[in-house]
């Protein structure tokens, strides 16, 4: 049996932690995440996914402010002589120092066939840039961003309509057997891993909140694309008479249309279309500001727009 510490925060990685924990290949020893975070209108501390799991099932939980900063910590997980640390989103880089602790090695996940989408934000970014591929992939941790050896890939496909959280959502069921594959493979010397190729780098640089502002110029495929990438987190707007409209689902039209580049050209049971850069965009959904996600239609008829 594999002893393990587990790195992840956000609940992307939860299945992989649930599924290490259930395995009989596996003694999980401990998790380390990050620090309770405040949430909800009263901002109440509130602990990560990943932290609810482990003092459920009484595995020991660290919560490092900065993991390099912090030699208690270190010398703690140093203790615990682990096998392997495997990390997914934990979100906190590692030091060298920590790297070297485990016997095998520091396994990360990432979700992007590497070396594309290296950084913080691969699911994402790969929708927004119309992406009809992409993947997970483990990878042996060096100082570099992503930039350590590929232990194994599994391509994951993009359809048209596909928003993050569903990819999310999908990265997450495939990963623990992916993991597994890893973790197994380099214990008992059937794996070994390989360097990464320099061609086809290109990065998932951290999502800024103007980049979700809805620019009209632009095609009606690159909007419905951003409105894709970045739904629900932290999701696609514009403003109207002052107010942020948030845009939850769209769906591009083909048709042709005179009217003005970000004008409402028609209104009707499906949606509200709109002129952009070039065709046309209908919304189908939207969350207007201070107020619950509704059809499209419906937002436009309690305005009373024509």
């Amino acid at each position: 049996m594999l002893n393990i510490v587990f790195f992840g925060t956000p609940d992307i990685g939860l299945k992989s932690l649930e599924y290490l924990y259930n395995s009989d290949k596996f003694n999980v020893q401990a998790v380390v995440t990050n620090p309770d975070r405040p949430s909800g209108r009263g901002h109440k501390l509130t602990p990560s996914p990943i932290k609810v799991f482990a003092l459920e099932h009484n595995i020991s939980v660290f919560q490092p402010k900065s993991i390099r900063k912090e030699p208690e910590i270190i010398e703690a997980l140093r203790n615990l002589k682990p096998d392997f640390f495997v990390t997914f989103a934990f979100g906190q880089i590692l030091s060298q120092e920590v790297l070297d602790i485990p016997k095998y090695e520091t396994i990360n996940l990432h979700v992007s066939l590497l070396p594309k989408y290296r950084g913080a934000n691969p699911i994402q970014r790969a929708i927004i840039n119309g992406e009809t591929e992409t993947g997970i992939c483990t990878m042996v941790t060096e100082l570099g961003l992503d930039t350590g050896p590929i232990c194994l890939t599994q391509p994951i496909e993009i359809n048209r309509n596909m928003n993050c959280v569903e990819l999310f959502e999908i990265c997450s069921e495939e990963s623990p057997k992916l993991l597994e594959k890893t973790l197994l493979g380099i214990a008992d010397g059937t794996l070994t891993p390989k360097a990464q190729c320099e061609n086809g780098v290109c990065y998932a640089d951290k999502l800024q909140k103007e980049e979700c502002r809805i620019d009209w110029n632009k095609s009606a495929l690159e909007i419905h694309n951003l409105v894709r990438g970045v739904y629900k987190c932290p999701g696609a707007f514009f403003e109207y008479n002052g107010k942020i409209i948030k845009v939850m689902e769209t769906e591009v039209i083909n048709t042709t249309s005179t009217g003005k580049i970000g004008e409402f050209i028609n209104i009707s049971k499906s949606g509200i279309d709109i002129q952009t850069g070039n065709g046309v965009l209908r919304l189908l959904r939207v969350k207007p500001e201070g107020k619950n996600e509704m059809p499209a239609r419906d937002w436009a008829n309690g305005l009373g727009i024509k």
